[in-house]
Protein backbone atom coordinates (compact mmCIF):
# COMPACT_ATOMS: atom_id res chain seq x y z
CA UNK A 1 0.00 0.00 0.00
CA UNK A 2 1.40 3.98 -1.23
CA UNK A 3 -0.30 6.85 0.96
CA UNK A 4 -0.77 9.11 -2.52
CA UNK A 5 -2.07 12.88 -2.33
CA UNK A 6 -5.34 14.13 -4.14
CA UNK A 7 -6.51 17.57 -5.23
CA UNK A 8 -10.23 17.46 -5.80
CA UNK A 9 -11.87 20.80 -7.58
CA UNK A 10 -15.43 21.45 -8.97
CA UNK A 11 -16.87 24.29 -10.14
CA UNK A 12 -20.19 23.54 -12.19
CA UNK A 13 -23.30 22.03 -10.62
CA UNK A 14 -23.72 21.40 -6.89
CA UNK A 15 -19.86 21.27 -6.44
CA UNK A 16 -20.26 20.20 -2.56
CA UNK A 17 -22.10 16.70 -3.60
CA UNK A 18 -19.66 16.13 -6.66
CA UNK A 19 -16.42 16.32 -4.13
CA UNK A 20 -18.32 13.96 -1.38
CA UNK A 21 -19.10 11.55 -4.91
CA UNK A 22 -15.91 11.42 -5.91
CA UNK A 23 -14.86 10.64 -2.37
CA UNK A 24 -16.63 8.20 -2.43
CA UNK A 25 -16.03 6.44 -5.66
CA UNK A 26 -12.44 6.90 -4.84
CA UNK A 27 -12.72 5.19 -1.57
CA UNK A 28 -14.43 2.58 -3.18
CA UNK A 29 -12.36 1.98 -6.54
CA UNK A 30 -8.80 2.85 -4.90
CA UNK A 31 -8.45 2.13 -1.36
CA UNK A 32 -8.71 4.05 2.40
CA UNK A 33 -9.07 7.54 2.81
CA UNK A 34 -6.66 8.54 5.78
CA UNK A 35 -7.53 12.11 5.84
CA UNK A 36 -9.94 14.38 4.62
CA UNK A 37 -9.76 18.41 4.33
CA UNK A 38 -12.26 20.69 4.46
CA UNK A 39 -13.47 22.13 1.37
CA UNK A 40 -12.24 25.87 0.42
CA UNK A 41 -14.02 28.09 -2.04
CA UNK A 42 -11.36 29.66 -4.98
CA UNK A 43 -11.39 31.40 -7.96
CA UNK A 44 -10.80 30.09 -11.34
CA UNK A 45 -6.60 30.13 -12.04
CA UNK A 46 -5.36 30.02 -15.46
CA UNK A 47 -8.83 31.35 -17.17
CA UNK A 48 -11.40 33.37 -16.70
CA UNK A 49 -14.88 32.08 -15.43
CA UNK A 50 -17.71 33.75 -13.13
CA UNK A 51 -18.24 30.65 -11.30
CA UNK A 52 -15.83 29.83 -8.23
CA UNK A 53 -14.24 26.45 -7.37
CA UNK A 54 -14.76 24.46 -4.36
CA UNK A 55 -11.25 22.21 -3.68
CA UNK A 56 -10.24 19.95 -1.33
CA UNK A 57 -7.56 17.09 -0.53
CA UNK A 58 -7.48 13.88 0.55
CA UNK A 59 -4.85 11.15 1.65
CA UNK A 60 -4.90 7.70 0.60
CA UNK A 61 -3.67 4.60 1.34
CA UNK A 62 -3.71 2.65 -2.34
CA UNK A 63 -2.49 -0.67 -3.67
CA UNK A 64 -2.50 0.82 -7.21
CA UNK A 65 0.20 0.97 -9.55
CA UNK A 66 0.29 5.29 -11.08
CA UNK A 67 -1.19 4.01 -13.96
CA UNK A 68 -4.20 2.27 -12.86
CA UNK A 69 -4.79 5.30 -10.54
CA UNK A 70 -4.85 7.83 -13.02
CA UNK A 71 -7.16 5.93 -15.57
CA UNK A 72 -9.33 5.09 -12.13
CA UNK A 73 -9.62 8.66 -11.24
CA UNK A 74 -10.06 9.84 -15.03
CA UNK A 75 -13.35 7.15 -14.98
CA UNK A 76 -14.69 8.87 -11.68
CA UNK A 77 -14.25 11.85 -13.18
CA UNK A 78 -15.75 10.83 -16.67
CA UNK A 79 -18.90 9.17 -14.31
CA UNK A 80 -19.45 12.59 -12.89
CA UNK A 81 -19.41 14.60 -16.20
CA UNK A 82 -16.35 15.57 -17.06
CA UNK A 83 -15.90 15.64 -20.63
CA UNK A 84 -12.54 16.34 -21.16
CA UNK A 85 -8.96 16.41 -19.22
CA UNK A 86 -6.64 19.35 -19.60
CA UNK A 87 -3.47 18.58 -21.56
CA UNK A 88 -0.85 20.53 -21.78
CA UNK A 89 -0.65 23.88 -23.70
CA UNK A 90 -4.45 24.19 -23.61
CA UNK A 91 -6.69 26.42 -22.21
CA UNK A 92 -8.14 25.32 -18.81
CA UNK A 93 -12.09 25.82 -18.70
CA UNK A 94 -14.96 24.93 -16.57
CA UNK A 95 -15.72 21.09 -15.06
CA UNK A 96 -17.66 20.00 -12.81
CA UNK A 97 -15.09 17.78 -11.35
CA UNK A 98 -11.40 17.72 -11.03
CA UNK A 99 -9.02 14.85 -9.53
CA UNK A 100 -5.45 15.45 -9.68
CA UNK A 101 -2.91 12.92 -8.23
CA UNK A 102 -0.32 15.23 -6.47
CA UNK A 103 2.30 12.85 -4.96
CA UNK A 104 2.17 9.03 -4.72
CA UNK A 105 4.60 7.99 -2.06
CA UNK A 106 8.44 9.34 -2.70
CA UNK A 107 7.94 8.47 -6.58
CA UNK A 108 8.65 10.34 -9.83
CA UNK A 109 6.85 9.73 -12.76
CA UNK A 110 7.28 11.64 -15.98
CA UNK A 111 5.16 9.97 -18.36
CA UNK A 112 3.71 11.37 -21.89
CA UNK A 113 0.91 8.98 -23.17
CA UNK A 114 -0.74 8.66 -20.84
CA UNK A 115 0.25 12.03 -19.60
CA UNK A 116 0.84 11.47 -16.26
CA UNK A 117 4.09 13.26 -14.06
CA UNK A 118 4.03 12.75 -10.15
CA UNK A 119 4.55 14.99 -8.41
CA UNK A 120 1.88 17.12 -9.82
CA UNK A 121 3.72 19.76 -11.97
CA UNK A 122 2.24 22.75 -10.31
CA UNK A 123 1.51 22.18 -6.91
CA UNK A 124 3.82 24.22 -5.74
CA UNK A 125 2.26 27.63 -7.33
CA UNK A 126 -1.50 26.64 -6.33
CA UNK A 127 -2.31 27.70 -2.76
CA UNK A 128 -5.87 26.26 -3.79
CA UNK A 129 -3.75 23.09 -3.83
CA UNK A 130 -1.26 23.22 -1.02
CA UNK A 131 -3.81 24.90 1.81
CA UNK A 132 -6.29 21.80 1.93
CA UNK A 133 -3.17 19.36 1.54
CA UNK A 134 -1.01 21.81 4.36
CA UNK A 135 -4.58 21.11 6.48
CA UNK A 136 -3.87 17.61 6.67
CA UNK A 137 -0.51 16.31 5.42
CA UNK A 138 1.64 19.06 6.31
CA UNK A 139 4.85 16.87 6.51
CA UNK A 140 4.27 15.17 3.22
CA UNK A 141 7.50 15.20 0.84
CA UNK A 142 7.43 17.10 -2.60
CA UNK A 143 10.52 14.43 -3.77
CA UNK A 144 12.08 16.69 -6.32
CA UNK A 145 11.27 19.99 -5.04
CA UNK A 146 13.02 18.61 -1.35
CA UNK A 147 10.45 20.28 0.41
CA UNK A 148 7.51 19.55 2.68
CA UNK A 149 4.08 20.78 1.63
CA UNK A 150 3.97 22.91 4.74
CA UNK A 151 7.13 24.42 3.43
CA UNK A 152 5.91 24.94 0.09
CA UNK A 153 2.56 26.77 0.96
CA UNK A 154 5.01 29.40 3.67
CA UNK A 155 6.70 30.03 0.39
CA UNK A 156 3.77 30.68 -2.05
CA UNK A 157 1.98 33.03 0.67
CA UNK A 158 5.18 34.54 1.17
CA UNK A 159 5.34 35.60 -2.27
CA UNK A 160 1.82 36.43 -3.20
CA UNK A 161 2.21 38.93 0.23
CA UNK A 162 4.77 40.51 -1.55
CA UNK A 163 2.92 40.93 -5.52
Amino acid sequence: MVEVALALGSNQGNRRDLLLHAMHALQEKVGSIVAISAFIETLPVGFISSHPFLNGALVMKTPLPPLELLLVTQEIEKSLGRKKKHRPGESYTDRPIDIDILLYGEEVINQEDPFLQIPHPRMQERDFVLTPLTSISPLAWHPILHSTIKDLQKKIQVSSNNQ
